[in-house]
Order: C-alpha cells, then structure tokens, then sequence
C-alpha cells in the first residue's frame, strides 16, 4: 500500500468537480487517509512548487494556487502515486486519454482541475506541508 498527495485546485472547486474526482478515487478503490479544503497562503504554494522556481511560469502557477480554495487529499492503495496520476491523465488536457480527470473535464493547461504527487519523495513531501507529519505517518512510510 502507497500513499499519495492529491489536491483539487482552485478551477476544479469552482466548477463543482470535487465529488466527482473523489468518486473516481473511490470507485478506483482508494482510500481518503485525510482531506481538507483551504485557501493555499502564498509561502506555502512557493515550498509546494519550488521545482518551477525561476521558469517562466511560476508567479502565474503560485497566482492561480492561491486564487481560491483547494481540497487537499492523502490517497492510499496499491500503486497510488503511479495509479493516481494515470488517473489525472497529462497535463495537457489536449494530450490526456478520455477516461482521465484532465481528458474528461479539463479543457486548459494552466487551469487543468487537480495536481498529484509524481514519486514516493514527492508524496512524502507533500503530505507533510499540507497536512504535517504525524505520528500516524511518521511511524508507517508512504510506501
């Protein structure tokens, strides 16, 4: 059993898709370990994105994170980092397979519904600026 990071971002709240990307999860047979929905402060979305510092697109990136509420979820199940994001499909939802969260309701690539931990190291980084380590997860790895 793995756990992942999944958020639903600032478009997918608005347009009224959280009970539909949960209940792909859920159908999938996923387990929701913990959720909450938030407004990301800027410091927090600057630590989650600090990958794409420096490229073009981060000030955009943080802008948009921090616009409006996100659901923030820890995910769990059998292959759930490589499972989850197959789920979400490409970035691109001109790229992503129908059937996907992106290839089904996504329609821009900057505004494109949900963001998911790419690796274990990533998973672990994540569910620990969002939710922070608690002896639940510091005593059980995400893998």
């Amino acid at each position: 059993m793995e756990k992942t990071f999944l958020m639903v971002k600032p478009d997918g709240v608005k347009r009224g898709l959280v009970g539909e990307v949960i209940g792909r999860l859920e159908r999938k047979g996923f387990a929701i370990e913990a959720m909450k929905m938030m407004t990301i402060e800027r410091s927090l979305a600057e630590r989650h994105y600090a990958a794409h510092d420096g490229k073009p697109f981060f000030k955009d990136l943080i802008d948009y994170v921090t616009s409006g509420p996100v659901v923030a979820m820890v995910i769990s199940g059998r292959s759930a980092v490589s499972s989850v994001r197959k789920m979400m499909g490409a970035t691109d939802p001109s790229e992503a397979e129908p059937g996907s969260v992106r290839g089904d309701l996504a329609t821009d690539i900057s505004e494109n519904i949900v963001h998911g931990s790419d690796s274990l190291e990533s998973a672990k980084r994540e569910i620990e600026l969002f939710f922070g380590l608690t002896s639940k997860w510091r005593d059980e790895p995400c893998q």
